[in-house]
């Protein structure tokens, strides 16, 4: 069965960057349409960022173009996530998973932005 695991969430400051991690196992990764998802207090989940089978092609949120940036290594079995210029709305847990047939959600990663 597919299993996705994130981390290198943390707190950070207004401004700061992060890079969170998401390694996969049981699944075929280099041939799965990747997706980031964050699920804010209050709210529900919501993709973040999407990146193809061979990351050639990103999509972004309106809320994160230009801050965040999606990529993957296929040797690895890991996508990633660079977030820069962290605001405070990008508070939340975050989450990956494949596009098709997705996998029971992990624990994500918390990432707060705060002063």
């Amino acid at each position: 069965q597919a299993q996705f695991v994130e981390s290198g969430g943390g707190l950070v400051q207004p401004g700061g960057s992060l890079r969170l991690s998401c390694a996969a196992s049981g699944s075929s990764f280099a041939t799965e349409i990747m997706r980031w998802y964050r699920q804010a207090p209050g709210k529900e989940r919501g993709m973040v960022a999407s990146i193809d089978e061979v990351g050639v092609n990103r999509n972004y949120a309106n809320s994160v173009k230009g801050r965040f940036s999606i990529s993957r290594d296929n040797d690895k079995n890991i996508v990633y996530l660079q977030m820069n210029s962290l605001e405070t709305e990008d508070t939340g847990v975050y989450y990956c998973n494949r596009l098709f047939l997705p996998a029971p959600w992990g624990q994500g990663t918390q990432v707060t932005v705060s002063s």
